[in-house]
């Protein structure tokens, strides 16, 4: 029996539309993985850089040559996304930008694809790749206590600028991508 519990409040037929199309976008990232290990390639080894590659192309368009992190907030967290994720605001400065997302389409997708707890939370290790790279771009890292993958009630994202708290967490997995990027 799955732990995940992840269903919408907000049923409006056009944000029921446009999670669908993330849905599709989780199942692909899904099938592509399973597709590599089946091959004989360990999706961690690519899934990774690849992700974090876009998410940083994606941050470098967002960041508008700034890394305030209300610029972060005004370009990616906008009304129609905190609608998708059914997320709530919890601080927004210059240096810290903090989220709940209280439904994840993309785990949806995995859900809908039969994905057991431990993929989907690869899954979303993977897929997480993309925000943690646009985080970058503002000189920010992100940490994630909670996430709806691993079974939590919320994916509790908390973007801090580096001029104010140095990644401790994730300074070895930044470093690991940054590299495969690079190669």
């Amino acid at each position: 029996m799955s732990k995940i519990k992840n269903e919408p409040k907000h049923k409006m037929a056009l944000i029921q539309q446009i999670r669908g199309q993330l849905e599709q976008r989780a199942i692909w990232l899904a099938l592509l993985t399973r597709e590599a290990a089946e091959k004989g390639l360990d999706p961690k080894e690519f899934g990774d850089s690849s992700i974090w590659k876009t998410g940083c192309m994606q941050g470098a368009v967002l960041n508008e040559n700034t890394t305030n992190l209300k610029m972060l907030k005004k370009n990616l967290f906008t009304p129609g996304a905190r609608l998708i994720f059914e997320m709530d605001l919890v601080e927004s400065t210059e240096d810290r930008l903090s989220l709940d997302f209280h439904y994840c389409p993309l785990v949806k997708g995995w859900q809908k694809l039969g994905c057991s707890d431990e993929e989907i939370s690869r899954l979303c290790d993977v897929a997480m790749m993309g925000d943690r790279g646009i985080g970058r771009q503002f000189g920010a890292h992100l940490n994630l206590a909670k996430t709806i993958a691993r079974g939590d009630d919320i994916c509790e994202l908390r973007y801090v600028s580096d001029r104010v708290e140095e990644d401790t967490t994730m300074v070895k997995d930044l470093a690991t991508a940054t590299e495969r990027v690079h190669e």
